[in-house]
């Protein structure tokens, strides 16, 4: 009988992130005068001791015992082969992929909102704000937020909130207050409703208006959290990757391809960097990360320096961008509707490292069914884009082979 499943023990959870930064150059963030942004000018937006892991270039950076303690909760998560998606599709190639939504939200995103929220508490932050799309990222502050005891504020698009009524109710249920994005509480918010009434929102906006709800707080105890895109965020979700490592080690088994949804990086960066490490140092692996067709950031848009957010709260940032205005179409994969992509992402791109795709909604939506029917678990919209890659490639396998 094949092995299904791969379970690592609680103590073999890795205990270092992997920092990507090590390894790869990246240009600096620009502040509005053109010169390169300074720690101390994210203060009002990050608690210091993130602002250092977001410029830090140490390859290993250790998770401490109280971020630990709150992951075990649900890791490590399981690495599962899918047998019966092989059979369905009649490829010789091995299909395997790492359950995330064994978490308290359903994703990955708690990763990093927890540690998000371990070291805002440590450093005496009281409440935190946020943007969401789909509404994953500000269930999974919502949930960080409730186990240290910090205050959460979620701006969420507000096709989503209207799409999504469910993760309203888990955020509600964790105890942060979830608002529609563009919403009339903040400048930002009422500058993008002057301009269009009828305004879907963008992760662009919402990003704005919950940066300037955390810096014009007169107490000075809240910050802003992002749930993709700046370093420390990739760093904390490596932790996907490293247990896939281990678990394939446990089988003697060893990657051709990595495919990872991407919409601002994180899911991506997660399975794949500690991949990434591996092909920088000589490995044959091929690193596909996938996007919509609606919003095609890698695989469109320029590598420029730009916002990323619609206000220009935000530093200049080196990234593929469709520009901080652009509002993409209300497809049904809220987690992937960013205009910008990630700079460590982006810089992979630029140095071949990694080869972006972009898939249309239908076939996502085909892949997602064939994937449910198949294994039995029904994919998130934005997973089914790295699933549809996924099976593009197990038929190419098979075709080779024929």
């Amino acid at each position: 009988m094949e092995t299904r499943k791969v379970i690592l023990k609680e103590t073999e959870i890795p205990r270092r992130w992997y920092n990507i930064l090590a390894d790869i150059k990246l240009n600096p963030p620009l502040g509005p005068d053109g010169n390169p942004v300074k720690p101390e000018d994210l203060a009002p937006v990050f608690p210091m001791n993130l602002i250092e892991q977001e410029v830090s270039a140490q390859r290993w950076i250790d998770i401490p015992e109280d971020v630990l303690s709150v992951l075990n909760i649900w890791r490590p998560t399981p690495l599962v082969r899918a047998v019966s998606l092989e059979k369905a599709l009649g490829t010789p190639a091995r299909i395997y992929y790492k359950n995330e939504s064994v978490s308290p939200p359903g994703s990955h995103k708690p990763n990093t909102a927890v540690a998000q929220a371990y070291y805002n508490k440590a450093f005496g932050i009281e409440r935190m704000t946020t943007e969401t799309g789909a509404g994953q990222w500000g269930s999974a502050l919502a949930f960080a937020c409730s186990q240290y005891g910090l205050e959460c504020k979620v701006f969420m698009v507000k096709v989503s909130f209207e799409q999504k009524p469910y993760r309203k109710s888990m955020m509600k249920a964790w105890g942060a207050m979830c608002v529609a994005s563009p919403s009339r509480e903040t400048k930002a918010g009422r500058d993008a409703l002057e301009k269009d009434p009828n305004s879907p929102g963008s992760l662009g906006i919402a990003i704005s208006e919950a940066i300037e709800a955390a810096v014009t707080d007169e107490t000075g105890k809240t910050r802003y959290s992002l749930g993709s895109v700046l370093n420390h965020v990739m760093l904390h979700q490596t932790i996907i990757g490293l247990e896939a490592k281990k678990q394939l080690e446990l089988l003697g088994e060893y990657p051709d391809v990595v495919i990872g949804c991407a919409g601002g990086g994180s899911n991506f960066a997660g399975i794949a960097y500690p991949f990434v490490f591996d092909k920088i140092n000589g490995k044959e692996i091929d690193i596909f990360p996938v996007e919509p067709i609606a919003c095609p950031t890698m695989t469109k848009a320029p590598f420029v320096y730009d916002h990323g957010d619609t206000a220009k709260y935000t530093p200049l940032l080196p990234m593929y961008s469709l520009g901080h205005t652009f509002v993409p179409p209300p497809i049904h994969a809220g987690g992937l509707r960013y205009h910008g992509m990630s700079p460590t992402v982006s810089q992979l791109v630029v140095e071949g490292i990694i080869q972006p795709k972009a898939v249309s909604q239908t076939e996502t939506y085909e892949s997602g069914v064939t994937f449910a029917r198949t294994e039995g678990i029904i994919p998130a919209p934005e997973t089914n884009h790295a699933l549809a890659v996924a099976i593009q490639e197990a038929k190419n396998a098979k075709e080779h082979c024929q």
